[in-house]
């Protein structure tokens, strides 16, 4: 069974740092594409951040140059390196990954970003 477990979310204030983790398991790691979402209240799930097997990366507009992703495939994880936060990344983060035809989602984690 694949599972998606994220870490490392928290309260900070804006200009603050924070990383976040998402451990993989049940599935084989290095050929998956792994992205990290988030949802704010209110407000539609986005795309933050996207690392494919090989390490090419998306960012959303909104995060580039503050928020970067890496992966380490001797581990089955993917991590979330957040700098220069604000209030607006105020959200729970999920990842997210694929296997066939199912998608799967870990349980989110909050983090809030307060001015």
């Amino acid at each position: 069974q694949v599972q998606l477990v994220e870490s490392g979310g928290g309260l900070v204030q804006a200009g603050g740092s924070l990383r976040l983790s998402c451990a993989v398991s049940g599935t084989t790691f290095g050929d998956k594409r792994i992205g990290w979402y988030r949802q704010a209240p209110g407000k539609q799930r986005e795309l933050v951040a996207r690392i494919a097997s090989g390490s090419s990366t998306y960012y959303a507009d909104s995060v580039k140059g503050r928020f970067t992703i890496s992966r380490d495939d001797t581990k089955n994880t993917v991590d979330l390196q957040m700098n220069s936060l604000k209030p607006e990344d105020t959200a729970v983060y999920y990842c997210n990954t694929y296997a066939g035809l199912q998608t799967y989602w870990g349980q989110g984690t909050q983090v809030t970003v307060s001015s």
